[in-house]
Formats: structure tokens, C-alpha cells, sequence
């Protein structure tokens, strides 16, 4: 699990965090959700050490978060932030199999090739592969993104907003290999996600942010309710159902 403990955080004056205790369950899928500037973002960059923490505490399954080496936390943990530009001129392929230096240092072994190829064909890269980032759409580039985390083959997996840029077919197929890796393989991923419906269909558990507080957290049913989302949104919302799943009905 994952653990967070009283964190705030701040950017010049302004305070992004609020005292934030929650967790992530191991084993499922958590969805981070709420409207632009909630923290969701921050939140996960902190977790992924992407930002200093200011204040609090964060443990990865029971170690100290900012106790813990950087590669040994890289074998741990994999992150897809919102920022993916990269300065040099980058195959394909290349950037996939970055996900997997965390592993080999520099000297990939025959096992390493084939979890970078298995990224590329379970992300329909593979007629791609020898592209450059610059020669392919920005859809396509988040694909390589979400791949090169996905090959780095970790027991959790944070994800902000990887369904920038992907249309529905890729966004449904993302969180089908997701909801693979968390229900056949026992992983743990958290997603920052805007379009709630994904989070209704495919979430374990949620977590409803605002202002930089937890305005509500838990399974589908228990924080996708209309008076809930409403407030959360400052929107009026239905909420219906869908195979048993909350469908939330948002287009007036």
C-alpha cells in the first residue's frame, strides 16, 4: 500500500496541498479525480518524487519514500507524468526500452528485448518502431510513453492523465492491458483521470479532490453518486447505471 501522511505542499505562496492522508490499496486500479487545479497532479508527482516533499510522509509498501534509493525505487515504481517532451531525438523503440534501465544498467539482457517488443506490439507501436518521436503523431507518442512504463515491469504504476491525446479505441485498449495488469497479475495503479465514465467503469477505488483536499474516497458506488459530483464539479450530474457500474450522465 500506499501511504500518505499530513502532506501539504505549496508553489510560491500558494497552497496546492491541504494535510492529505489517504492511501492506495495494493491490488487495484485507484482513479484520481476532480476539476483542473484540485492537486490530483501534484499528488502523484510527489509520489513518484517528481516534486520535494514539503511535509508529511510517504511509504511504498511499509518503506519511507524519501529514505529509499532512486534505482531501487525505479524497480518499485514506474510514473507517466503530464510532461513527456524530451529534448533528444528519440526512436521509438528507444524510448520503450529506457523503461527497462532500472534493470540492466546499460547491458540489456534477451529478456529485456523481449519485454520492450511485447510494449511496442501490446501498444500497436510496432510497425513504429524505428519512427522518430518528431515523425509521429502526439497520440502516438503518448502510446510510447504509456509503453516505456509498462515495460519497465513494476509492482505499481502511476499514470497522469494517459488518455491525453488517445482516441477512444486506444483509450479503451489502455485500460483493458490496466485492468490486465491489476486483475491477472496483481498490480497496483493509480490514475489521475478526467473523463470520469473510465474511472466509473474500470476504477476499484476513487478518490474525489478539491482545492487540495479529499472531498470523498472509495469504491465507484460510494463517490460517484449525483450529490457527490455535483459539488465536486460545481455541475448538475445524473448518475445512472451500466452493468452494474455508476454511468454518469454529465452532457446537458
Amino acid at each position: 500500500m500506499i501511504r500518505i501522511e499530513d502532506v501539504s505542499h505549496s508553489i510560491g505562496p500558494a497552497r496546492i496541498l491541504h494535510d492529505i492522508r489517504t492511501g492506495f490499496p495494493k491490488g487495484r486500479l485507484t482513479a484520481l479525480i476532480g476539476p483542473n487545479g484540485a492537486g490530483k497532479s501534484t499528488l502523484v508527482r510527489l509520489v513518484g518524487r517528481l516534486e520535494n516533499l514539503q511535509s508529511g510522509r510517504i511509504s511504498v509498501d511499509g518503506h519511507d519514500l524519501a529514505l529509499t534509493q532512486t534505482l531501487e525505487l525505479a524497480r518499485v515504481m514506474a510514473i507517466l507524468g503530464q510532461d513527456t517532451a524530451i529534448a533528444s531525438r528519440l526512436r521509438v523503440r528507444e524510448l520503450v526500452a529506457f523503461g527497462r534501465w532500472p534493470h540492466h544498467n546499460g547491458r540489456p539482457r534477451a529478456d529485456d528485448h523481449a519485454r520492450v517488443e511485447t510494449a511496442l506490439e501490446n501498444f500497436a507501436l510496432t510497425q513504429l518502431a524505428d519512427r522518430f518521436l518528431d515523425e509521429i503523431s502526439g497520440g502516438q507518442a503518448q502510446r510510447a510513453h504509456i509503453a516505456m512504463c509498462f515495460a519497465q515491469d513494476t509492482p505499481w504504476l502511476l499514470l497522469d492523465e494517459p488518455l491525453n491525446n488517445l482516441d477512444m479505441s486506444h483509450s479503451r485498449a489502455l485500460m483493458q492491458r490496466v485492468s490486465d495488469l491489476v486483475r491477472r497479475q496483481g498490480r497496483s495503479v493509480v490514475m489521475v483521470v478526467h473523463e470520469i465514465n473510465y474511472a466509473a467503469a474500470w476504477a476499484d477505488h476513487i478518490i474525489a479532490m478539491k482545492d487540495g483536499r479529499i472531498m470523498a474516497e472509495g469504491d465507484p458506488d460510494t463517490v460517484l453518486n449525483q450529490r457527490t459530483l455535483s459539488e465536486l464539479y460545481d455541475a448538475d450530474v445524473q448518475v445512472s447505471r451500466h452493468q452494474d457500474r455508476p454511468l454518469v450522465l454529465h452532457h446537458a
